[in-house]
């Protein structure tokens, strides 16, 4: 009897936990119905694809028509994106106001809706407008896009596409540009520029036949990126005298800065492909350290991994570096030989450099054969070249590193620094299982903060621009 009694409450427990739990499932499920239309709008359906928002409205009749006064719209990529269900979206669309406005097509269809899409948005005076028709077809913008008082950020793709406005430019309220894969020349930029009066941040990715950037006349500009893949798709002079911030990134060459005189930060790096073939030459280390001579008053650099190697190189064949004011210092790489050299010129040359921030990289590297193929070609031995002036054996694998590599290039920051206070290495995975003991004793006897991390930190300013 007691048995008996023993299974049945134990039956019944987990009978009446499922109608709990269902119960407690109700509850969640109507405190999310009974949400404001507002918080469902502005805080929900704003930061999701369109299509999601609308699927929602099988979960309760009440979000039927919500979606449809969402203020922003966003259509990702997809070969099931036919221009009618868009077509039919935006006839069911009904907020006034659009903040932001988002397509990204890859589909040949789409190109000839686009002009009927764009009027769409800025009859509802968006805000935030982005455009991308992916590598399909060429598509010419119409006239009156270029006539718009409401946007204030504007991101455009359109591979194979001249950007050639006939007529007059004027947006007023823009403040954010981001031209990507776009043929664009010195007049168009310039006739684009010239009706932006607000403008502070302007980004150009792989965008073919520009020669001269100038940006004299924008006075309100700050930002500046430059991001070129390909040989033939940057400018070769920049002349941006108000920018204060600036990313380059480039691919077989550089530029010549012409005027960057406001600048107070700047992140250089170099573009390399595997199967690409890189031809180093004495003019491209000369040009490189000629641009660094034009960022040399900026209190903030961030070099990449890429072009620590060509630095280093520089280094080993006696080139001369300019001395910088540089108070805060990122090194985007690895640690391995073929950055050692550049690394040390720069903070010896650093003479005010109070913080140094090292994060391991993991993009493709230049191999060191082209390197050490140069030194031959100047008659010069590579493993003399490459030796360490203190004896150090550095790895000239990046994947051979080890503990006693960290320890000893911590060590280097410490010696060729003179008010260094803080250092933050960030390390990946690969350096999990190292022991660092040195390390904190390297730290108490320099009176320097220095920081082991293999957590993400939060990215300086020109690694969250648009790429």
């Amino acid at each position: 009897m007691a048995h008996y009694k023993s299974s049945t409450a134990a039956t019944s427990r987990p009978i009446h936990g499922i109608d709990r739990r269902r119960g407690r499932l109700r509850r969640n499920i109507d405190l999310i119905s009974s949400l404001p239309d507002e918080i469902l709008q502005q805080h929900i359906f704003v930061f999701i694809p369109t299509k999601l928002a609308i699927r929602t409205s099988v979960l309760s009749r009440r979000w039927r028509h919500v979606w449809s006064d969402t203020p922003s719209l966003s259509f990702e990529s997809s070969d099931m994106l036919h221009a009618a269900s868009i077509n039919e979206t935006l006839t069911r669309y009904t907020a006034p106001k659009m903040i932001k406005f988002h397509l990204t097509s890859s589909v040949e269809h789409a190109v000839p809706h686009m002009d009927k899409w764009i009027k769409f948005a800025m009859s509802r005076n968006v805000e935030n407008l982005s455009l991308s028709v992916g590598f399909v077809s060429s598509y010419k913008l119409p006239d009156f896009f270029y006539m718009n008082s409401s946007i204030k950020q504007l991101n455009l793709m359109f591979p194979n596409s001249y950007i050639i406005p006939t007529c007059s430019v004027m947006w007023s309220s823009l403040k954010k540009l981001s031209l990507r894969y776009c043929i664009l020349s010195d007049k168009s930029i310039g006739k684009i520029l010239s009706g932006c009066p607000i403008l502070e941040s302007l980004t150009l990715s792989h965008c073919q036949r520009l020669m001269v950037l100038d940006l004299s006349k924008s006075l309100r500009l700050r930002t500046l990126e430059i991001k070129c893949s390909v040989e033939f798709s940057r400018p070769r002079q920049i002349v941006a005298p108000n920018i204060h911030r600036l990313r380059l990134q480039n691919y077989k060459s550089t530029y010549i800065l012409v005027d960057v005189s406001s600048l107070n930060e700047a992140q250089v790096d170099f573009f390399f492909y595997l199967h690409h073939k890189l031809t180093l030459e004495a003019y491209l280390l000369q040009d490189i350290l000629k641009m660094l001579h034009k960022l040399k008053n900026a209190e903030k650099l961030i070099f990449g991994c890429n072009i620590l190697q060509i630095l280093s190189l520089a280094e080993v064949c006696g080139l001369p570096f300019p001395m910088f004011k540089i108070k805060a210092m990122t090194l985007q790489t690895e640690i391995f030989q073929y950055v050692i050299p550049g690394i040390e010129r720069l903070l010896q040359n650093s003479p005010d450099l109070k913080t140094v921030n090292v994060r391991a990289s993991e993009g493709n590297i230049i191999p060191d054969c082209y390197f050490d193929n140069y030194l031959d070609l100047q008659g010069l031995n590579p493993n003399q070249c490459w030796r360490s002036k203190d004896g150090v054996f550095w790895n000239k694998d990046r994947s051979n590193v080890e503990s006693k590599n960290v320890a000893s290039f911590v060590e280097l920051m410490l010696k060729n620094t003179k008010i260094l206070d803080k250092m933050v290495v960030q390390l990946n995975e690969r350096y999990l299982g190292f022991k660092l003991e040195e390390v904190p004793t390297l730290s108490q006897k320099n009176n320097v903060s220095i920081v082991l991390s293999t957590t993400p930190m939060t990215y300086e300013w020109c690694e969250s621009l648009i790429s």
